[in-house]
């Protein structure tokens, strides 16, 4: 008797178990779609004739004869070939600037002694909490009154550094045995070497993470960008993407629009999928003591 009704048990657990997990999954497949969809319409329209979108009086899902001249118009009608051109530009030296500044930062927080550490580290979190706008406010005027708006230099400055990546770099770099740090110095090792020789590379996934965020920030870019820049010839993919749209094109031709929005946005999906272990891990590095 008492096997069978801790079969009975065995089985009831089994199944609320089985109804938790099913009701999980459905809820996280119903918000998958909602997630994808945009996705997929963006797509599905890109790949729809100018006559079809406009005849449709009810949206279809779905189309047989898919129209891929869009892409072509996408980069024949607008400077969209210039606008990447102007994005890899401004990622790789924004990002290559940033690593470097951020590194040594951390580095000097994690490794080095000097007056003050603590309670300059603590003033430098506390600009985290000042709100995004009032950072643009005060780059705006700065920026302006070193005559470099509307120069990639002027676009690049303000985003050299980040506050939230030298403290996860600096969280990653302290994981490191002091018995280490202690055994370079004995050996006459520098710093410098110290850190380019050893604590960069141990520390290679959170840095490839950093990258990575770095790179996706960048390429979505859109409020500084517009702000400061007022030239074509300067606009990044995001600041093009939305002069498309304010433009008779972009309003005319909906299909082309959405082709080009699929092509901007392909790179970083495709980015995010390759990588999103090391982004997992990279971040879960950073934050874990060991």
């Amino acid at each position: 008797m008492d096997n069978i009704d801790f079969k009975k048990l065995s089985r009831g657990a089994r199944i609320r178990r089985g109804i938790s997990s099913g009701v999980i999954y459905f809820c996280l497949a119903v918000w998958a779609i909602i997630v994808v969809f945009p996705f997929y319409w963006m797509l599905l329209t890109s790949v729809k004739s100018l006559g079809a979108y406009y005849s449709e009086t009810v949206p279809q899902f779905f189309t047989l004869s898919p129209d891929f001249k869009n892409y072509v118009t996408a980069f024949t009608e607008v400077e969209l070939g210039r606008y990447f051109l102007n994005t890899i530009i401004f990622t790789l030296i924004t990002t290559a600037l940033m690593l470097f500044t951020a590194i040594l930062a951390a580095y000097a927080f994690s490794r080095l002694q000097f007056k003050g550490k603590n309670v300059v580290f603590t003033l430098f979190l506390s600009l985290m909490m000042i709100p995004s706008e009032l950072v643009v406010i005060t780059n705006y005027v700065t920026i302006t009154n070193l005559d470099l708006r509307d120069t990639f230099t002027g676009l690049i400055l303000p985003s050299v550094t980040s506050i939230f990546f030298i403290y996860l770099l600096k969280e990653n770099f302290e994981q490191i045995p002091d018995e280490l740090y202690k055994a370079a110095k004995i050996d006459g090792t520098s710093d410098l070497k110290f850190l380019f020789k050893v604590v960069v590379p141990i520390c290679k996934p959170t840095i490839v993470t950093v990258v990575i965020l770095k790179v996706i920030e960048c390429w979505n870019s859109y409020v500084w960008p517009r702000l400061i820049t007022y030239d074509p010839s300067h606009y990044i993919v995001s600041n093009g993407i939305q002069q498309i749209r304010e433009s008779g094109f972009g309003r005319e031709n909906v299909p082309a629009m959405m082709a080009a929005v699929v092509v901007v946005s392909v790179p970083l999906i495709i980015l995010f999928t390759i990588f999103r272990k090391k982004i997992m891990e990279g971040v879960s590095r950073g934050g874990t003591k060991r």
